[in-house]
C-alpha cells in the first residue's frame, strides 16, 4: 500500500502560467499577502524559475502585491485586534522577510497615544488574573506580561511606575 505522501505527489497536476496567475490574483485579492507567501503558493502549484518571477512581477505591476501595504495592514491588525506591541510586530514582519523601510512605515501607522492606551488595556486585562497581594510582585507580573506581548520594556516599566504613582 502506498503512503499518503506518494499518492499526493502522483495526483499533483501541472498548472499553466496563466492559470497560476489567475489563482494568485484571487489569492492576493482575498487579503493582503507578502512576497514570501505568494512565492510559497507558486512553489506549491509547481511553478518555478522565470515563470515564478514573471508572475510575481505581474502581480506587483497590477497592484495585487504590495509589501508596504501588507506591512501596514498586518501591523495595524495585530496591534488593534491581538494587542501586540511594536517589538512583536516587527519580529513577525522580519520573519516574513519584509524590508526595513516597509517595517518602519508600518510602525509609523501606530499612534503613540493609541499605543499607550492599548498597553493600559493589556495591564487591565492581566490584573483580572493576578491574585497577588504584594504590589512589587503584581507590578513585576504586569511588566513581564506586557513585554511578552511585544511592548518595549522602557515604555512598560515607565507606565507601570506611573500607574503606581496614580494609585498612591
Amino acid at each position: 500500500m502506498e503512503s499518503r505522501d506518494t499518492m499526493w505527489k502522483k495526483s499533483k497536476k501541472y498548472v499553466s502560467k496563466d492559470a497560476a496567475l489567475k489563482k494568485l490574483q484571487r489569492y492576493c485579492a482575498y487579503q493582503e499577502r507578502c512576497h514570501k507567501e505568494v512565492r510559497n503558493k507558486l512553489l506549491n502549484l509547481g511553478i518555478y524559475g522565470d515563470d515564478l518571477e514573471n508572475i510575481i512581477v505581474d502581480l506587483i505591476s497590477d497592484d495585487f502585491l504590495n509589501e508596504e501595504r501588507f506591512a501596514k495592514m498586518y501591523a495595524g491588525g495585530k496591534f488593534r485586534i491581538k494587542k501586540w506591541g511594536r517589538v512583536r510586530i516587527t519580529q513577525e514582519l522580519k520573519l516574513r522577510r519584509i524590508s526595513a523601510y516597509c517595517i518602519r512605515k508600518a510602525m509609523e501607522e501606530i499612534e503613540e497615544e493609541d499605543y499607550i492606551k492599548t498597553l493600559h488595556q493589556v495591564f487591565e486585562k492581566r490584573l483580572k488574573y493576578i491574585k497577588e497581594e504584594n504590589e512589587f510582585k503584581t507590578n513585576t507580573n504586569l511588566g513581564k506580561y506586557a513585554i511578552s506581548r511585544g511592548f518595549e520594556s522602557h515604555i512598560v516599566w515607565r507606565e507601570v511606575k506611573q500607574r503606581n504613582e496614580e494609585e498612591e
